[in-house]
């Protein structure tokens, strides 16, 4: 059988021309980071903040205005890597590489701290989750899990709906990283079974708006399942534990009141928006056969085998370790490179060749970055920016203030981790709230940020949902991959700007008016931020 894989990456005309984009970013940085003179406003943030005392303490800058130009150095970094990562002018896990390159030849950072931005906790989480994908497929238990979950469903539609609404359900709870490990082969199967089917005279003829479409469907549901509970990621932890300096904590159930009735729709509104998206691209329009194909493999598969339990216990396993042990999400994600090993599940050449070591650079990269926006203080000059922003155009409390901050979270979020968005504007944003005494601070502007981090659709390194539908995402006849960095520009913005209007007004509008808020939060907060008890 031949194979006629189409290109339809959007990375033709001048978006094919690497040696531009690779000028032009690098002019942006040189310019940004070197000729311009650099503005008293972030001479004033890296002085007022300590910015600057503790670059001078790491030996990094003899003063004030030294320090700054480390700063201005860093802002310039931001858009050569967005250039980079979007065009792929370098290969994204080489720009990802470029970022500690950067740090340690113009000294950005102390030397023994850029090593462990680069392989921390969140590095090594996305490793084991990459050799989770892998090990999960070679024993076929993915096949197994698509027949569970969309092995009743028929037609195009259907299967498309139930797809968003339980993945956006399930990522509420449990790691939407792992369900995006576990899921993309699975749609990988489903598009080469269509494919198939739909393919005549021996020519395998590819769809490559289908396979966008179906990670891309995955990959969006999963990200907006976020806001659902604490449980889905590390930034809703991080908030509560903002909240409770201020002592108001908020408990797991009453988060979910304000978050979980949204995230069905969003779900809904995923499948609607790439349904509409796509739709005429799209030539195969009848998943059954590949679904069928699932079902038919899985039957054949008959009982489940040694390795299949091993596979799944794996998979409990770490998923009770990341919920109860108390390890981080490193530690845990590990044994997916040991177990299938030790057990004799997986060959360990196997796994090493089935990592997206691409994927994997690319993201350490990101991590480097969102670093060196934190510690330089140019992610508190651009925060300080926007909030200047939002003063001059009226958006200084109540909803106005809730979308301000939730639009630059969300657009934060894309850049660096969420997790770090959260825990570099909580602190900032909380505060503010507080003292425009409006109801329900700070709770609602909490939330706002909180909610907005969980929308990262739009680059590439904005999650490592994004990271894994990308390495593990390829054809199964050829090994391509199915989607290029451009493509979460290119579908991701929109569903993104899609995303924000919901929670603005479901979230802000709808659910806190519903639920409402205790009346004496404010007041307890207030008290705390009059007393100065908090740092």
């Amino acid at each position: 059988m031949s194979h006629d894989v189409g290109n339809d990456t959007g990375g033709g005309g001048i978006l094919a021309n690497k040696m531009l984009w690779l000028i032009v970013g690098a002019g942006i940085f040189i310019v940004v980071g070197f000729i311009l003179p650099t503005p008293q406003s972030v001479i004033d943030i890296v002085d007022k903040y300590g910015f600057a005392q503790k670059l001078i303490d790491w030996e990094i800058a003899t003063d004030v205005p030294s320090a700054a130009r480390k700063t201005m150095i860093v802002l310039g970094i931001i858009p050569m890597a967005i250039i980079y990562f979007a065009t792929e002018a370098l290969p994204i896990g080489l720009t990802g590489i470029l970022m500690p390159i950067l740090a340690y030849f113009l000294h950005l950072l102390p030397r023994k701290m850029i090593g462990k931005t680069f392989a921390g906790d969140a590095p090594l989480f996305l490793l084991g989750v990459l050799a989770m994908g892998v090990a999960v497929v070679d024993v076929g238990f993915h096949k197994r899990l698509a027949s569970w979950l969309l092995g009743w469903t028929k037609g195009f539609y259907v299967p498309i709906f139930v797809l968003c609404i339980s993945m956006a359900c399930i990522g509420s709870f449990i790691s939407a990283h792992a369900m995006c490990a576990f899921m993309t082969p699975v749609m990988a199967a489903v598009y080469f079974g269509a494919v198939s089917a739909r393919s005549k005279g021996g020519k395998l003829e590819h769809d490559p708006a289908l396979a966008k479409f179906l990670l891309f469907t995955l990959c969006f549901a999963l990200n907006v399942g976020g806001i659902g509970s604490p449980a889905a990621g590390g930034r809703n932890v991080i908030m509560m534990g903002f909240w409770e300096e201020y002592n108001v904590p908020m408990d797991f159930f009453t988060w979910m009141k304000y978050g979980f009735p949204i995230v069905p729709i969003l779900g809904l509104m995923v499948a609607v928006y790439m349904l509409v998206f796509f739709s005429k691209n799209i030539k195969t329009r009848d998943l059954t056969p590949g679904l069928v194909a699932i079902k038919e493999e899985t039957r054949k598969m008959g009982s489940m085998c040694y390795k299949e339990y091993v596979t799944a216990g794996m998979l409990l396993l770490i998923l009770m370790l990341w919920i109860f042990a108390g390890l981080g999400l490193g530690g845990p994600s590990l044994l997916a490179l040991l177990i299938p090993v030790v057990f004799k599940t997986t060959d360990w050449k196997k796994i090493l060749s089935g990592i997206s070591w691409d994927a994997w650079f690319m993201y350490c990269g990101a991590l480097t970055l969102g670093a060196l926006l934190k510690e330089s203080g140019a992610a508190m000059w651009l925060a300080q920016t926007f909030l200047e922003i939002l003063g001059k155009v009226g958006m200084e409390q109540g909803f106005g203030l809730w979308v301000g901050l939730s639009g630059f979270s969300g657009l934060m979020t894309n850049f660096m981790s969420d997790a770090g968005t959260t825990a570099l504007l909580g602190p900032i944003v909380i505060p503010m709230g507080i003292m425009t005494q409006h109801a329900g601070e700070p709770w609602a502007v909490g939330l706002a940020v909180a909610f907005a981090t969980s929308f990262a659709h739009f680059l590439i390194v904005g999650t490592p949902n994004n990271a894994i539908v990308y390495g593990l995402g390829k054809y199964p006849d050829t090994g391509e991959n199915m989607i290029e960095p451009i493509d979460f520009v290119k579908y991701g913005f929109g569903l993104w700007l899609i995303s924000m209007a919901t929670i603005w007004f479901l979230g802000f509008l709808v659910m806190y008016n519903i639920v409402g808020f205790p009346p004496d939060i404010l007041e307890k907060a207030t008290a705390v931020l009059q007393s100065g008890a908090t740092q």
